[in-house]
This record gives C-alpha cells, structure tokens and sequence, in this order.
C-alpha cells in the first residue's frame, strides 16, 4: 500500500510540474553579467538513483520522508577517498539539474501540499533577480551539490568546475558572479584556493552571504550531541525526524568543517559546559560546572558517541565520533587557511546580525546533573548566545580572512536574509543592475544626503540678515518606493513665511522659505530649500 501511495504521490508531483504554466518573463538585459547562485548544507534537493537510472526524491519529500532518508541517505565515511558512501550499495545521490541548477535550490518542499517559507531557499531571490532581467539558462544558474561530501571534495570541485565553464559559455563568454549562502562559502572558498586559475579565469565576483567562515559553534555542538532540525514547527512531522538527521551527520565531513575553528581569535572562546555529578574517593556526590574549549569538547563528543550506533536492514553499524573525518575536516581548514582573491576577482561579504545566536553550549542544571557523559545525546541544550544570525555568529561570519570590497552586516536570520529587500538592494547595487547610483550606501537603504549647503550672514544698520540655502537628494528604498507622491513630470514650489514681536516691542525677526521639489530621476528625490531671515534690535 505504501509503495502505491508512493508511486501515486510521485505521478502527482510529476502531474503538477508539467501543469504548471513558467511565469510570463518579463524584460530581460542581455547586457548582465551572469550570476551562479550557491546554497548551504541542506540547501540542495537530492534524488536517488538505481542501476536501472529509475530515480526518487530522498531530500526532501513527504510521503514515508523518514524512511526514506533513512535507506537512502544515511551513510559511512571512506577515509581512503574522503567519500560520504550510502549504506544501500544499490544507488547513488544525484543532485537535479532542471532549469540549469536553479530547480534544485529554490523551493526545497515537494511540488505539493505545504509551499511554506520554511523550506524556501533561494526562491525570492530568484524571482527578484528575473525582475532585474536575468534570464534562467543565460545569465542565471544554480549549483546544487551532495551536502554530506566535505566542502573540497574532489567530485564537487569536479563538477563546479564544468559548471563554470558552462555558465560562461552559455552567457557568450561574459564572467561569473557568484552568490553563496552558508556553507556554500567554505565550498567556494576550498574551490578558489584549490584551483584558484579556473576561478580567476571564470568569475568576475563572488559575494558571500551569512558564512561560517570560522564555524558555527553551538550550532554544531548541539548537532554532534543531539541532531539538527531543519524546519521548526508543526512541519517537522513532514519532515526528517531529528534522531535520523542525527545518524546521517555523524558521518559527514561538511558537519565536520563547520567546528569552531580553535585557533581563531575568539571574543569570547565557545565553550561545552556540562552540570556533572561526580563522587569523590569518599563516595561523596559533588555537583560542579564543568567548561570545555573548542579543542577539550572533542574528547566529551567520543565519549559520548560511544554507544552510538543504528540498525540498518537487520545489521547493526557502530556510529561514533568519526576521528578520521575529524583529520579530514582539519587539513580542510588548513586549505582554507590558505584561500586568497584572485587579483582580477572582486569579494564581497554579507553578514547576518541582531540575532541571539548558540555560542557556548550547556547539558544539565545543578538540580538535574548529568552522572554520565553517554547520556548527553538525551539531555536538552541551552545556549548561551552572542550576535549573530541566529545560526553562525557575527563574528564569524565577518572573519572570512580575504581581501574584501566591502562587508556589511543586514538584521536578519540566517536563511530569511536571503529574501531581505535590503540584501536585495546591496546585490543589485554591487551587481551593478541598471543605471549606477554613486549616492547608494549599502550601510542604509534608505539615504538622505546632502549635496550643496551655503550659508551667509550680513549686519547693517541695525539689521542682521542670513540666508540659507541647501540642496539634498532623498534615495528610496527601492523600486516600489517612490518617495514624495507628486507629479513627476512637474517641478513643486512651497514657500512659507513667519514673523514675530517680541513682548517688549523692542526687538523683532521675519523668515521667508521655499521648498522647491524637482520631478524624480531614477528614483531619486532632489529638493531645494532656500529662506532669507531679517532681524532688528533696539
């Protein structure tokens, strides 16, 4: 019964795709640049393929999602290849290729059902970008890639590699611009240290939005000990159970790479910290804070996982703390270490702030302690939080170790900033969309600035006399923002006058001003204000 329900949903979602009409596509600039966009760890759909090339949706989907995931993705690393192999020898893990990369990384739900901004990825920036004018399979492209696989895997370097040379064929020879989100980052990074000739070759920008560029540290500390969600909500029953998600990350590099990076210079260090209740040599029951470094939690994190394992089809594998996976994530880091711009390439970093983000990691309270170390995977984290975007910390993803163009921070949460209109307004400004605006500061969307000021005072007679006058241009915050509702054709003039006595009738003071609105060009608002004020005193 569940294999129809399963077939059925399929010929479903198969059904609705070929029914869906594509949008209308509206103008497109055959003068852009191309743009390659590049997701983060779970940011890629993944479907299953057999010996026969019959294919399924393993990640994600609804119908029997957990069992899925479980018989298709979960996985043994092969420390001889640096390869994250299935358990089921019988397929492979491909990644989509519909719409030149794009279908795979926009919208991460089923075609059906529950179409969420929980399982959005890239989609509102997709459709942003095709109101700019790009054009899908000309200047706009996807890449998305097997996220159990360490960031310089060589098959992933392979295929990134023939991905940019496509790109830059389909777009007439015209050099990329690529935008990676999260972890994409460190996969971008690892690909321009190793093979930096093809990056400088191929790509005229990258711009890197919410890296974890020094690690998300209670982020994966907690995913070590205890799995990761990746929707909150109601909409996990739709989707990957956390123990599951559990058992596959401990087998994956990229999980690995994302570890706080010991030798950065941390404001403060991310730390394990666990309530322990220890007896003493006396048999005595002491209740104490224990705190560990980055490089101290690695031996909690063995002990912890060493009981762990999974039945996979009525054998039982041994799932613990991977240390050969560690060495592998560690000469990662030493190859990113390394990373450096290309010089005909520009870098640009967009980091997320105003969000509690985990940091130090804490198991236990001094009421409820924890008496052994194997039971932390069932004990809840508390998280200790610094700035950040609720998931890699400000200063991480600030630290990216490049000669960078600029990084700007934008509030916002660590995939909700991908459909921020201010990350919308940085990109097309950087991507150099439309006519330039030389008055544009990525710092703050919406700009007052002033462009001419003069002022002169002048005593005579008696009288003392200023006049003022001040020109400045009021920049939108975007297209949808047109400022001052008036005519644009026509030019506004507002003049206002004021006089006043003081009590004494001695001495007195009047002020003329007109306001002058000229109609808008390119979305800018240019005013005028000029006044002329006369005093006299006894």
């Amino acid at each position: 019964m569940a294999v129809a329900m399963d077939d059925l949903l399929q010929s479903v979602e198969l059904l609705l795709r070929i029914l869906k009409k594509p949008p209308p596509q509206p103008y497109v600039n055959p003068d852009l640049d191309p743009v390659l966009l590049v997701p983060g760890i779970a940011g890629s759909i993944l479907n299953a393929e057999d010996d026969n090339g019959k294919t399924e949706r393993v990640w994600v989907r609804l119908l029997a999602a957990d069992y899925t995931f479980r018989t298709k993705l979960w996985s043994r690393f092969d420390p001889s290849t640096g390869e994250t192999v299935s358990l089921d020898s019988k397929t492979r893990i491909v990644v989509p290729e519909d719409r030149y990369g794009l279908y795979a990384i926009d919208v991460l739900d089923p075609d059906m059902i529950i179409g969420r901004e929980c399982v959005y990825y890239f989609h509102d920036m997709i459709v942003e970008m095709i109101k700019w004018g790009f054009q899908e399979g000309k200047t706009l492209f996807g890449f998305g890639y097997d996220f159990r696989q360490s960031n310089r895997f060589q098959e992933t370097m392979d295929r990134f590699t023939a991905k940019l040379e496509s790109v830059y064929n389909a777009s007439g020879g015209k050099k990329i611009n690529i935008i990676s989100h999260s972890m994409g980052g460190l996969l971008v990074k690892c690909f321009m240290c190793l093979h930096s000739d093809v990056f400088e070759k191929y790509v005229k920008n990258w711009i890197a939005i919410a890296a974890p560029f020094r690690g998300a540290p209670g982020y994966i500390t907690s995913t070590f000990l205890n799995g990761m969600s990746f929707v909150e909500g109601w909409e996990q029953n739709f989707f990957i159970s956390k123990w599951s998600m559990h058992q596959l990350l401990i087998e994956c590099p990229s999980i690995y790479e994302l570890m706080a990076c010991p030798n950065f210079d941390w404001e403060a260090v991310p730390r394990l910290e666990i309530w322990r209740d220890k007896l003493d040599s006396d048999g005595n029951s002491t209740i104490m804070l224990e705190s560990y470094g980055p490089e101290e939690s690695i031996s909690i994190f063995k002990e912890a996982l060493t009981s762990n394992m999974v039945n996979y089809d009525g054998v039982v594998i041994p799932l613990p703390f991977n240390t050969e996976i560690l060495k592998w994530a560690s000469e990662t880091q030493s190859v990113l270490s390394c990373a450096k711009v290309p010089p005909q390439v520009k870098f640009y970093n967009i980091y997320g702030t105003n969000n509690d983000t985990p940091h130090t990691v804490c198991y236990g309270t001094e009421e409820t302690p924890v008496k052994d170390f194997k039971e932390l995977p069932f004990f809840k984290a508390k998280y200790i939080c610094i700035d950040g975007d609720g998931t890699v910390p400000t200063e991480s993803a600030m630290a990216d170790g490049l000669d960078a163009e600029a990084r700007v921070g934008v509030p916002g949460e660590h995939r909700g900033i991908l459909c921020d209109r201010h990350v919308f307004r940085i990109l097309k400004h950087w991507l150099k969309v439309g006519e330039p605006d030389p008055f544009y500061n990525p710092l703050n969307d919406y700009v007052i600035l002033p462009t001419a000021f003069d002022m002169e005072k002048h005593r005579e007679g008696g009288l003392d006399a200023t006049s003022l006058k001040e020109e400045w241009e009021i920049i939108s915050k975007g297209q949808d923002d047109q400022g001052i509702n008036i005519d644009e054709n026509k030019q506004l003039v507002s003049s206002l006058c004021v006089s006043q006595v003081e009590k004494d009738q001695c001495s007195e003071a009047g002020a003329c001003a007109a306001i002058v609105v000229h109609p808008q060009s390119e979305g800018n608002q240019h005013f005028e204000f000029r006044a002329v004020g006369v005093s006299t005193a006894c």
